[in-house]
This record gives C-alpha cells, structure tokens and sequence, in this order.
C-alpha cells in the first residue's frame, strides 16, 4: 500500500515537469517552423543595380531572421564586376542561399551560371537552361567567341587541381587571360560547393549550355523545382554547410516573403542603362552648352544640370572607357568650335569620327547587354552633326549681318545738328547727343549724316536728301 502510494505521489510530482517540456518544446518547433523564406529576384541583366538589390535582400534576410534566401533567376549575363560582388555577398552571408532559375524558361547564362554555382543550393525549373559562361570582348570588331579562338577543354584528370593552361590558338593574350581566370574562378566555386568542376570549365571554354534535367544527371545542380513552394517541400530538411557551422532546413510550410527592389534601385536600374546614360551625358552638356551661349533661358540650364549629374552618377557605376569618355568630349568640343571658327569642315568631320569612336569604346564591358547599339551611336552621331550645322548656319547668318550695335554701327546713320561753331558742335544721333565735327558752313538745325568717326568724335556732312536714318 505504501508502494502504491509512493509511485502515484512520484506520478504526479513527474507529470506537471513532463507538460512543462512538451509545453516548451512546442514553441520551438513552432518558432523553427514559422522562419521565413525571403525570395529576391534577379530578371534581366546584371549590373550595379542588382548587386545593389541583391546586397539588401541578403542583410534583411539576416536581420529578419530568415532561414534562406531564394535568388529567382533569369537573366543572359552581365557586368563581371557586379556578378563577383554578388558571389562574394552569398559566400559571406550568414543566411543560406538557393538560386533557383525559374519559372519554365529562363536561363542562367553567363554571370547567372556563376551565381548558381556559388549558392549554397542550385535549382532550375524543368523547362530552363544555364551555361554559355564564355567572357566575351566587345569592342569595334564585335564580340569573339569560341569558334573564332578555339580553345581545348581541360582534361577531366586535371579538373580537380591546378590551374587551367592558356588556349593554345589564342590570338589575343588579353582573351587568354580572362578566359584562364574565369575558368579558374568557376572550377574553384564547383570546389567549394560539390558540383561538377569540369562541366563549369567547359562551359567557360566551349560556352556549352545545359538543360534542367542534363544539369541534374551532372551534378551541376542539386534539383529541378516546379516552383518555389515545391522547391521549399524538396529542401525540407535538408542540412547545408555555412562559414560558420550548419544548419537545416524546415522549410515545409514556411512563409514566403517576396524582397522586391526599393525606389532607389529601380532608379539605379534605369540610369545605369549604357544608353540612357549615354543620352543623359549628351543632354546635359548641349543643354549647358546653350544656356551659357544663351543666357536668361533658364529651363535648358536647369534640364541639362540634372541631366549632367544623373549621367556622372551612372557612369561611376559603370564599367567607363576614360578614353572613350574623352572622345567624345573631344569631339562635342570640335563639333562646338566648328560653328565658330572657319576649319572649312575639318574640325566638325574631326568632331565626328571622334564622337562616334568614343561612343564605341564608351563601356568597357564583357557583357553585349551593357554595350551601346550601334543605332543608337548612329542616331546620336547625326543628331550632333545636324546641331552642328544648324549652330553654324546661324553663326554665319549672324557674321553677314550689319552690325546693330556699338559706334561702328553710326556710319551713314542721319541727325540734327544741335550746336556747333568753328567746326565742332554736338548733334542729336539715334536718340544721343554726340560730339561732332564738320565744315564751317554747318549750322543748328541742320539735317546731318555721319561720315566718319574719331574716337568719340562723329565726323558728319551735310544730309542731302535731308531724311535721318537713324534719329
């Protein structure tokens, strides 16, 4: 009995410490469970502006407390800049990160592959693509790809070690460069992620590309999503490998939260656009131009501060050509003296050819998407040589007329004679009294032409059809 008695005092002293955990244990669970997903995207493509996004989403994911970060991909490439800061925010970020292209028919091209390489997990939708991840050169002679410097794959027994040797048929040391580092730059992120080194080399090499299903059978990436909440129930669980220990996933049920882009990187977005900045740069310096040849108009001034300043900003961002950005300064400058100084046309033809080489080499950037169109360089090469030649139409108008101003403008012009003895006297001449000299027959009252001029001295005769030109 006292047994008895004994073990149902020891249940109950047992019983509230057992609720108590279970009590405690069911907020952790529910806390671990209610971590939010943060979904940043990247559409289009990549530049200063999205690094930017990108830096933001990836701090509010940290300080949210998010438990991952979901990089939605579609873009051809960009800026190798802003990709490798891109790279080097998710290699530092405390949050994990998933790039997942998507939906059915983006693709990861060039930057984008390295990007998915370097995310802690990699994911495509089935109907998507990544690859193509060659530097490319644009310059005057357009961009060169492999088939015009071909360039042997490495071997797959040297793909785990060692750097990549340079093409052998590489005709320009510059391209053997960037094309040795960016191989040695993808195969060290396939190093430190686990997926396939070789494959990424190839792509940098042969601009090979994958489909969904091709990239999972090789390893280059981990899944092929539908979406992102079928994406969320395949990482359920999942543990993965951070700088500072690991963590795992409960990403079954978690809520999803959409990290779109702030006013500040739409407008960073929009200006750092090469052509619009291009267009701002060219709007501001005409627009000072003829508020300073023009002065009281305010409205082109004002316009082309704004203009001038948003274009400095955007090109500071930018990957500039300073000697493409002195081109065409140089050449607005010809293009400006022609209506001033007789060249014949040399210096506006000099004008020109000097714009429109430094438009070519304005950007100097691996990635056609952030390259001038050629329309645009003729369109704006036009514009400017049309301006010229109305400018210097209007000036040589302006230098064959007669002169409206200053004394020289009084020869011929009539008066009347208000006073004069021994040859001098003053007379009445457009509206001013003028000190005159003349003939001793002159008198007060008479009609007067202005015949020549010393000094502030008026020479006159005699009016002799007696009418004033100018009284």
């Amino acid at each position: 009995m006292r047994s008895a008695h004994s073990w149902l005092l020891g249940l109950a002293l047992l019983l509230p410490w057992h609720c108590s955990a279970q009590a405690q244990a069911v907020p952790a669970v529910a806390a671990a469970a209610s971590a939010p997903v943060l979904v940043a995207k990247i559409d289009g493509a990549i530049g200063p502006a999205t690094a930017d996004h990108l830096r933001r989403a990836l701090a509010a994911a940290a300080t949210q407390g998010a438990q991952l970060v979901v990089l939605q991909i579609d873009t051809p490439g960009g800026l190798d800049a802003s990709m490798r800061s891109i790279i080097k925010d998710i290699l530092a970020s405390p949050v994990p990160v998933a790039s997942f292209v998507a939906p059915n028919g983006a693709r990861a091209a060039s930057a984008g592959t390295y990007i998915l390489y370097a995310s802690h997990v990699a994911a495509m939708a089935p109907a998507s693509n990544l690859g193509a991840a060659t530097p490319v050169e644009i310059g005057i002679g357009g961009a060169r790809g492999p088939s015009e410097n071909p360039a042997p794959a490495r071997p797959a027994s040297g793909a785990a070690s060692g750097s990549a040797p340079a093409p052998e048929h590489a005709t320009d040391t510059m391209s053997a460069k960037r094309l040795a580092d960016a191989s040695a730059y993808i195969r060290s992120l396939a190093q430190l992620r686990g997926r396939n080194a070789e494959w990424g080399e190839k792509a940098v090499r042969e601009s090979v590309s994958l489909s969904a299903q091709e990239a999972l059978k090789n390893k280059v990436v981990d899944l092929v999503a539908s979406d992102v909440p079928d994406l969320l129930r395949q990482l359920d669980g999942r543990e993965l490998v951070l700088a500072g220990g690991s963590v795992r996933l409960n990403t079954r049920g978690a809520p999803v939260v959409a990290f779109d882009a702030d006013w500040r990187s739409r407008l960073l977005s929009v200006i750092t656009e090469p052509s619009l900045a291009l267009l701002l740069m060219l709007v501001g310096i005409y627009g000072l131009l003829f508020e300073f040849s023009n002065p009281g108009f305010v409205l082109p001034g004002v316009v082309g501060g704004i203009c001038l300043l948003l274009a400095l900003f955007a090109l500071q961002m930018l990957p500039v050509n300073y000697a493409g950005l002195a081109l065409i300064l140089l050449g607005i400058g010809f293009l400006v003296a022609e209506a001033f100084v007789p060249s014949f046309g040399a210096l506006g033809i000099g004008g020109i050819v000097a714009f429109a080489t430094g438009a070519v080499l304005l950007f100097d950037s691996d990635s056609p998407a952030f390259g001038i169109p050629p329309a645009l360089i003729v369109a704006t090469t036009v514009a400017s040589a049309a301006f010229v030649l109305v400018v210097a139409g209007m000036a040589a108008k302006a230098r064959r007329r007669p002169l409206a101003s200053g004394t020289s403008a009084l020869l011929g012009a009539t008066g009347e004679l208000l006073e004069f003895s021994r040859g001098e006297g003053w007379a009445m001449v457009r509206g001013e009294h003028w000190r005159v000299s003349g003939a001793d027959m002159l008198q007060p009252g008479a009609r007067v032409r202005v015949a020549g001029l010393h000094g502030l001295t008026l020479e006159v005769v005699a009016d002799a059809d007696g009418t004033a030109q100018g009284a």
